[in-house]
């Protein structure tokens, strides 16, 4: 049975225009609403709305290679650090020299006119995700020689590594940090840019990757998922395709570095720019909690996530960890396929799928096979 991905058996393009139904039409209208008016109906909140965006960039970004491909990387976050710096050492060194930036002798008079300011943020956000894709191909060379839990711990093990050598190579700041140039207008005004960004660069996301999965690369990542082996051998190129989908989630990974990094103001290497055990670990839950290997799990996830996590914050100060570890908890044991995921099992028709369930076993072995076939052909 159908359950958990929307790139399933028949992705074809007449599929795909059916799936556009009014529900669609309805979500799409309702977040562009949102987007739109949250920063107007509410200001004092613009920052935490921008972080919402980010969270769904996140998400959407991990079920890449976790749902869509079955890889569970906890090292993503290393791209989103990545990025940031990167775009931090742009928007410095195309006007001054990065190393006296840096220095500790610097007073931090130097300034950045408005020009210099967007400029630099434009290319930085540009080499940010140029650059975390082209250091994930290199990794993925490296690790994807691992599966299952080593990969996963192979991953991490780069996160926390790039954590300690940020902060020791002193041309970016070391651990002391390195301060971004100053946005040229109003703190209001920078929130309200920031959030805009933001929030485009989550809808990109989103509907890129929603395009790629209704492709034979979206169905040549089903098939790893499904059985790697038989993938491989039905003539998928799988290290390519699994190169391919790391190189996607840190392009836009390092867009998310960069403009966070802006947005705070400041890069410290463990706590802002590679923040393991907050943001690492928060990709990772919001995907499960709303559903890993589908379209809008991982929007859900990361917006319930956010609010709950934001909510717990403010009414539970000193127990929102507390809070967000009763979350994972009760998802893991209870609900490990994610809302999305139950309710595509509850109301398959709701989402455009469809079940026979007249099927024989022999016929469910034949659709198991049919992604690496597809993608194979």
């Amino acid at each position: 049975m159908t359950t958990t991905t929307d790139t399933h058996a028949e992705a074809a393009p007449e599929r795909s225009r059916r799936r556009l139904s009014l529900n669609d039409i309805l979500m799409y209208a309702g977040i562009l609403l949102f987007g739109i008016l949250a920063p107007i109906l509410f200001p004092n909140y613009t920052f935490q709305i921008a972080l919402l965006w980010l969270m769904v960039l996140f998400a959407t970004t991990w079920d890449v290679m976790g749902g869509q491909m079955g890889y569970n990387s906890l090292g993503n976050i290393f791209f989103f650090g990545a990025g940031m710096y990167i775009c931090a050492v742009t928007q410095v060194g195309l006007f001054y020299d990065v190393g006296a930036y840096t220095s500790s002798t610097n007073e931090g008079r130097v300034e950045f006119t408005e020009q210099q300011y967007f400029i630099g943020v434009a290319v930085g956000l540009l080499f940010a995700a140029i650059g975390s894709s082209i250091l994930a191909a290199f990794l993925g060379w490296i690790v994807f020689g691992l599966r299952g839990p080593y990969f996963a711990i192979g991953t991490l093990g780069i996160a926390l590594a790039a954590g300690e050598l940020a902060g020791s190579w002193q041309w970016i700041g070391g651990g002391g940090g390195i301060a971004l140039p100053v946005y040229p207008g109003s703190g209001d005004g920078k929130a309200v840019f920031y959030c805009a960004l933001c929030f485009a660069a989550a809808v990109a996301t989103f509907f890129f990757l929603r395009w790629l999965y209704s492709t034979r690369f979206g169905l040549a990542i089903n098939a790893i998922r499904d059985d790697e082996e038989k993938a491989e051998a039905m003539g998928v190129h799988t290290l390519r395709h699994k190169t391919v989908a790391w190189c996607i989630s840190a392009f836009f990974l390092g867009i998310s570095g960069g403009l966070f990094g802006n947005m705070t103001g400041f890069i410290e290497p463990l706590e802002v720019a590679f923040p393991t055990v907050t943001f690492g670990i928060f990709m990772v839950a919001m995907a499960l909690l709303g559903g890993k290997g589908t379209i809008w799990g991982p929007v859900l996830g990361a917006m319930l996530f956010h609010f709950i996590k934001e909510a717990a914050w403010i009414h539970f100060l000193d127990w929102q960890w507390i809070v967000l570890g009763v979350i994972l908890i009760l998802n893991i044991m209870f609900f490990q396929q994610g809302i999305m995921g139950w309710m595509q099992e509850k109301w398959p028709e709701f989402f455009g799928i469809e079940v026979d369930r007249s099927m024989s076993a022999g016929d469910k072995v034949d659709d198991a096979e049919a992604p690496a076939r597809r993608a194979a052909e």
